[in-house]
């Protein structure tokens, strides 16, 4: 049986493809001059970005997946792809739709033709980030560790290997380290010839869990076994009475401290050292090499070591060299916490108890604000969504979360975690006493200020008030981008920002995350890249980029692949770790082989050379 399709009455589909894209384009036009008032407002660099932004959003607020349909069916190309130049592209579409109907285009020329909406965003990519290696487009931002402030072959490696932006976190470290990093940062630059970029973070209003009970001052001494019980590995102990930092993060030792140098000078190989451990088992290690200001040991039985514990050997028949174990850290210690229970939330940071499943747990929570504008039923999440629940009783000093989210052996919550309110409109300054105190040094040695917590554009508005009193208003702006509210606000967020001359977003993708559910990441992440993209403002695609090759020195498959999509932005942050250099390294490699591959959302369809063979198949 032979079927017939319906012949498509292209001219009447024509009729109202041209209909539909000529009041989508009076829409725009209309948006605009809405909104004229606030675009008079953006830097004068930015007065196009800005209308093509409020063209980009008005084209977003409709559905147009009918007519991206149609217009592929009369072989014309979609909308899909006009982030940077809006109202050209539409114009573009009318004058091809025109000619199809054998009719006149009637079309003003738009202010952003479609070469100047390229243009724009890598002008002021340059103008903030700095200009783009020869070999990619993409930058890499690397964010200083606290040890670059005494190790100056550190930034050094780092730059050797492609850091185009150094980043120090204003949470971490103080003026005299930051001083210090930056003048090695200087230096190297100088050597090197190679312009670096400084981006200072601002902490923001930090919300996280206060401070626990420490337990002992205990460290344990611990051989590797195999299955059956039998010593694998001996535990090595580095004994010394000061404190010995290891090259490129490799550290295999348990360290000891010891409160007299001249025990550690008096040691040699083969040296027996006895001792009782905190149980009273008796045990014994063994010196088996020598270093500068310390000694390595040898222990082939488990042992828990004590400040205080005493360590002896012998030296005469009747003689025994004694030293004291020096003051060890506190064990870190946590609330164990299992589906049910509750957290309670306290407005004290007095040190808490730790407890065991089964508990009400009993916790700090650093921002006050929370308790005055959180709500029953609002959601809490904590230690970046580990754990989650539900607000089920608030008072003036506690807030109780009857945990319902968490994995299925439980959790445990240690201090200094993070507290997520994403249902909470919590109105509180993104600038924080701190802030403001450490802005003007941020003012004087860095090119970018990264904002954090940003909600609304007044957060916005009181940092580009600070700036202006400080004189700095040439200073780089970055919103982070972390929070559902900034998200939800991001057209008005640039549109503030942008009355700055340099602007750019960081897409901070560990708390975003939380905020608005792993499962909607990648959704958000390309909507927050389409907004800037119509805005030609430059993003920072950041958090866990290469995470696991920087802590362990091998990559995940993931993680390589997020990186390669990391090309399409303006700039890529590595956090921090032991083989951060590495990841440098292999960063660098990927983006260099995406550049030539892919722009934004457009495959640029070089010549590929991999499937060109004349080798028979089969």
């Amino acid at each position: 049986m032979t079927t017939h399709r319906r012949p498509i009455d292209q001219a009447g589909m024509l009729a109202d493809v041209i209909a539909e894209v000529g009041a989508l384009r009076e829409s725009l036009v209309a948006a605009e001059a809405e909104r004229g008032d606030e675009i008079l407002l953006v830097h004068l660099a930015h007065r196009r970005s800005a209308a093509n932004l409020i063209h980009y959003v008005e084209l977003r607020r409709s559905d147009i997946r009918a007519l991206q349909t149609k217009l592929s069916m009369l072989g014309l190309s979609s909308l899909g792809r006009s982030e940077p130049y809006v109202m050209a592209t539409v114009d573009a579409v009318l004058v091809a739709l025109a000619g199809l109907a054998g009719e006149p285009a009637r079309i003003q020329m738009a202010d952003i033709t479609l070469e100047q909406g390229h243009e724009l965003l890598i002008r002021n990519a340059d103008r903030l980030l700095g200009p783009a290696p020869v070999q990619r487009t993409t930058r890499i931002m690397v964010t200083l560790p606290s040890e670059a402030a005494d190790d100056e072959t550190l930034i050094g490696s780092y730059l050797d290997r492609g850091m185009d932006i150094a980043r120090i976190n204003c949470a971490h470290d103080d003026r005299v380290a930051w001083g210090r990093m930056i003048d090695v940062l200087r230096a190297g630059e100088s050597e090197l010839r190679r312009p670096c970029r400084i981006a200072m973070d601002l902490g923001g209003p930090k919300l996280r869990t206060g401070p626990l009970l420490a337990g002992p001052a205990v460290v344990k001494v611990r051989p590797q076994r195999d299955h059956v019980g039998h010593v694998v590995t001996p535990a090595q102990v580095l004994l010394s009475h000061v404190a010995i930092r290891l090259a490129d993060g490799q550290d295999p030792f348990v360290h000891v401290p010891v409160d007299d140098p001249e025990w550690v000078s008096r040691r040699r190989v083969g040296d027996r050292i006895k001792l009782r451990d905190s149980r009273g088992a008796r045990r014994h290690w063994t010196v088996t090499d020598l270093v500068d200001d310390g000694c390595v040991a040898e222990a082939s039985t488990t042992s828990y070591v004590i400040t205080g514990t005493e360590l002896s050997c012998r030296i005469g028949p009747q003689q025994r060299d004694v030293v004291m174990v020096g003051q060890l850290p506190e064990v870190e210690e946590s609330h164990h916490v299992q589906g049910g229970d509750r957290v309670v939330l306290t407005r004290s940071l007095e040190p808490a108890h730790p407890t065991p499943v089964g508990t009400d747990h009993f916790i700090g929570c650093s921002l006050s604000a929370a308790f005055e504008q959180a709500r029953g039923g609002e959601r809490v999440l904590l230690d970046d969504g580990k754990m989650g629940g539900l607000i089920e009783d608030i008072n003036a000093d506690e807030i109780a979360v009857r945990i319902t989210s968490i994995g299925p052996g439980g959790a445990k919550l240690k201090a200094g975690k993070g507290i997520n309110l994403p249902d909470t409109d919590l109105r509180l300054d993104a600038l924080t006493a701190e802030d403001l105190d450490d802005l003007p040094f941020v003012a004087l040695h860095a090119d970018i200020v990264d904002v954090s917590f940003v909600r609304r554009p007044a957060d916005i508005e009181q940092l580009q008030d600070e700036l202006r009193r400080l004189d700095a208003t040439e200073l780089g702006i970055v919103l982070k981008i972390e929070n559902a509210a900034a998200f939800e606000n991001l057209p008005e967020l640039l549109l503030t920002a942008m009355r700055s001359p340099r602007v750019g977003v960081m897409i901070a993708r560990g708390d975003l995350a939380v905020e608005v559910g792993f499962e909607r990441l990648a959704e958000v992440q390309e909507e927050i890249m389409w907004a800037c993209e119509a805005a030609h403002v430059p993003v920072i695609w950041a958090t866990q980029v290469l995470d696991t090759m920087a802590r362990t020195g091998q990559p995940s498959r993931a993680e390589i692949t997020d990186a390669a999509m990391s090309e399409r932005a303006e700039c890529v942050m590595l956090n921090k770790g032991p083989y951060i250099a590495e990841a440098i390294d292999t960063l660098d490699s990927i983006l260099t082989r995406m550049h030539n591959h892919q722009d934004k959302k457009r495959s640029l369809l070089r010549q590929l050379n991999a499937w060109n063979t004349t080798r028979p198949v089969g």
